[in-house]
């Protein structure tokens, strides 16, 4: 069966064994290994060697998938794979030069426990970056603070779906709340908590059981919705759950009101002063590596799949769902400059917004956030280079 079980914000009963991880954390800050990678390569235009880590260490939080394309873009042809650990690590290259440190992308979810990237990088100081979500930094900012430095996807992916055939009146999310159906999630998510306070679904339709199976949509014969990702489901449920085999309907929740970004690029908030002159070098390279891959997503698409069979951690990836993903990402702006010509930079009014109706959520879910917690303490444009965007 195709498990499309996804990454979802920490339930209040897990984030205490989380913060206990976090405190059993590795020694060595994220500043990691100062000596130079073994390698012969001429360092090309951009030479991060001075200012960054030896290895620049990045958490994902999940399995290798297209949303993920930009860090595998990172890596050229001469990278070497951990089947046992879960990563693939390299020489850094930026579009296509050496620069002169290497990178190691880790996988998430199944491979770190299913706990949470900020979990995970307080646990292990090893790592530079992490993936955060703007909810999740509200809601563990107290114990696990950490600040973003770039935002790779503009839109969140995530959705509610529906059977477009059972449903032919429903457009919104909303709508479908209107009809009373049954809209399975994964339970604690932050953002069914807004859309309940919201009033667009109602408490008694909500069931917080969905554990990433196909199973339940497909048995309710599309009576019940679910919870998905726009850049797979729709692919996966139509074409690969043969069950199913037929389009499903959706609503991002992003245009239902919940405007918090997902998977970002972030560092525990007190090294960001100390990781500054890597980050000034860094994140340039990392909006390039993202502008390059939505260009050309071959190569790294390669490398995902690759990843996958390696991995065999029971995730089901396929070609077409890396193709598919890549072309849902563009067509739904789920990646895009947003209100301007940059990639990769936080709307500041927007993730107070979310900071705004977060913090009340939070504190009702047992994890309120640190006193006095700002906008500034969340996000960061500092590093940010504003000429470099999709065409």
């Amino acid at each position: 069966m195709h498990s499309t079980a996804r990454r979802t914000i920490a339930t209040v009963g897990a984030f205490a064994t989380l913060v206990a991880l976090a405190g059993c954390s590795s020694d060595g800050g994220g500043g990691g290994d100062t000596a130079a990678p073994a390698t012969d390569m001429e360092i090309g235009a951009i030479d991060l060697s001075e200012a960054c880590p030896a290895t620049v260490t990045i958490q994902t939080d999940w399995n290798p998938e297209s949303e993920h394309g930009m860090l595998y873009q990172l890596l050229g042809e001469d990278y070497t794979v951990d089947a046992d650990l879960k990563t693939v690590s390299g020489p850094l290259m930026a579009s296509g030069e050496y620069t002169g440190v290497d990178v190691e992308v880790r996988s998430g979810g199944p491979a770190i426990g299913f706990q949470t990237v900020l979990a995970q990088m307080y646990q292990d100081t090893d790592i530079t970056l992490g993936y955060a979500a703007t909810d999740e930094q509200v809601q563990l900012s107290a114990q696990l603070p950490v600040t973003s430095v770039l935002a790779p996807l503009d839109i969140n992916p995530q959705m509610i779906m529906w059977d477009p055939e059972t449903y032919p009146e429903v457009e919104t999310i909303a709508d479908l709340g209107d009809t009373g159906a049954i809209v399975r999630y994964f339970g604690g998510a932050a953002y069914m908590e807004y859309l309940i306070a919201d009033g667009q679904l109602s408490l008694d339709q909500v069931d917080g059981g969905y554990d990433g199976s196909p199973a339940g949509f497909v048995s309710a014969q599309g009576a019940d919705a679910q919870q998905g990702f726009a850049s797979a489901e729709p692919y996966v449920y139509e074409n690969e759950v043969a069950d199913w085999g037929k389009p499903v309907a959706f609503e991002l929740i992003h245009d239902a009101g919940w405007q918090s970004y997902a998977a970002t690029m972030g560092v525990r908030s007190a090294e960001l002063e100390e990781l500054s002159p890597c980050l000034e070098l860094l994140v340039p390279v990392m909006q390039q590596a993202t502008v390059d891959f939505y260009a050309d997503p071959a190569m790294a698409t390669d490398l995902i799949l690759e990843l996958v069979d390696a991995f065999d951690t029971g995730w089901v990836y396929s070609q077409g769902v890396a193709d598919f993903s890549v072309a849902q990402q563009v067509e739904l702006g789920l990646v895009s400059n947003g209100d301007n010509e940059t990639i990769g930079d936080f709307d500041t009014d927007r993730v107070q917004e979310i900071l705004d109706v977060m913090g009340p959520i939070a504190t009702d879910l047992g994890t309120p956030p640190a006193d006095g917690l700002t906008v500034d303490d969340l996000v960061t444009n500092e590093f940010i280079d504003d000429s470099i965007g999709l065409p």
